[in-house]
């Protein structure tokens, strides 16, 4: 990206809600002129309806952390749900804490957080890295295949079926919930999918996920995010309400699947893109940890979240009036120049990867961050093992969405060590 570039742009045309920009990745200059030219703007225009935009890093941190004035509880996407009245036979309305307030939040997400908890991930990382030694194990070895199906997939499904006690040989449906979850008109612009098709779909979620409920209700506590809703006092009787259970198992499929999966995709991307930077990890594998942070920052996989502003607050140099939408940009605030110089270049060694937005802030910050930096930390310590470079030898094939910055396909070839 230019200066030019980005100069050329209409402040006032500028609205980052299209999801032609990711699709065709083309977001750098809109993003660096808001930033440079007005970090809080409003756009009255959008599809989406009315919205301001914050991206710079300093701002959506001010925002994130602002939970008593910047709301979730209508709602985390920059599309707005439907009217009760003009709501069709195949929409499907879900609730879930991560669009709650304090204290239905804090309750909520408290009795699922131990699963994921910084002091339970040390039983997770033998299991993990079996996991990573059989998916890389049996790769084609002299073939070119699709990196996002065989490994980003394939680990994340593996991952998320152990932490919900999954059926095993269905962990791919996993996936397939996460996926038609976040693939909606509202988010990609186009009806991807057959609506009728994607409530049978959804439907069919919940059927299984109440069938394992049921089950885990007559047998004593375990430590799988079902078993702990289903006994906590905040949480057992959340099936009363099926599109809020309904909504909470998704939440949790789609915050385990889309950051990981999307990270481990990026990385390879990123390092074929960057060369130097594939060189310096093949020199230094010390610095694979900081190399997770710093891949996660470069790909961003949640593209934004959005709040409402419950009062009248200045932000920057604009006031926003109670009521009003307010979208956090993740992807424009990892990108400050003013906080992360080179700011589109991974950089492996980069000293404060960690500032990243990637997990949010605040109360809604993601709650399995760590055990997303542990799987990709322990991926990348068994490639570096194995591998002199994953080739990218195609295009990559990006998600159409203004949600999730997803890529859906990567041809790669793998080069050994010799």
């Amino acid at each position: 990206m230019s200066e030019a570039k980005s100069s050329d742009l209409d402040l006032r045309a500028i609205d980052m809600s299209d999801p032609q920009l990711y699709l065709n990745d083309t977001w750098q200059a809109p993003f660096a002129k808001l930033r440079a030219e007005a970090p809080v703007h409003f756009q009255p225009n959008s599809p989406t309806g009315p919205y301001w935009s914050v991206s710079s890093h300093e701002l959506i941190k001010a925002v994130d952390t602002n939970h008593q004035v910047f709301s979730s509880a209508d709602g985390i996407a920059i599309a707005e749900t439907p009217p009760q009245e003009s709501l069709q036979s195949t929409d499907v309305v879900i609730e879930n804490f991560i669009a709650m307030d304090s204290p239905d939040h804090d309750r909520q997400r408290a009795t699922v957080a131990p699963s994921v908890a910084p002091s339970n991930l040390a039983n997770f990382e033998p299991m993990i890295r079996e996991r990573v030694v059989d998916i890389l194990s049996n790769l084609p070895a002299n073939d070119t295949f699709d990196w996002v199906d065989e490994v980003s997939v394939e680990l994340t499904a593996r991952m998320l079926a152990t932490l919900f006690d999954f059926p095993y040989d269905d962990r791919r449906k996993l996936i397939h919930w996460s996926d038609i979850t976040t693939d909606t008109p509202e988010l990609t612009g186009a009806e991807i999918l057959d609506p009728e098709q994607r409530k049978a779909d959804l439907m069919d979620c919940a059927g299984t996920f109440m069938g394992l409920w049921q089950d885990r209700v007559s047998r004593p506590p375990k430590f799988d995010l079902i078993s702990m809703m289903a006994h906590g006092k905040d949480t057992q009787n959340m099936t009363e309400n099926p599109m809020l259970f309904l909504g909470n198992i998704l939440l949790l499929i789609v915050g385990g699947n889309d950051t990981t999966r999307n990270s481990i995709s990026g990385g390879v991307l990123a390092l074929n893109e960057f060369p130097d930077q594939h060189r310096l990890l093949m020199d230094r594998p010390e610095l694979i940890p900081n190399m997770v942070s710093e891949m996660i920052r470069w790909q961003t996989p949640v593209i934004h979240m959005r709040r409402r502003a419950l009062a009248d607050q200045r932000l920057g140099d604009e006031l926003i009036r109670a009521g009003e939408k307010v979208v956090m940009w993740y992807l424009s605030g990892n990108r400050d120049e003013s906080v992360f110089p080179e700011a589109d270049r991974l950089m492996i060694d980069r000293p404060n990867a960690r500032a990243h937005v990637a997990f949010g802030f605040g109360i809604h910050r993601c709650m399995g961050n760590r055990l997303a930096e542990m799987q990709l930390r322990v991926l990348w310590e068994e490639i570096h093992k194995r591998y002199e470079h994953i080739e990218v030898v195609g295009a990559a094939e990006r998600n159409p969405n203004n949600f999730i910055r997803g890529i859906k396909s990567l041809p790669v070839r793998l080069h050994h060590r010799r």
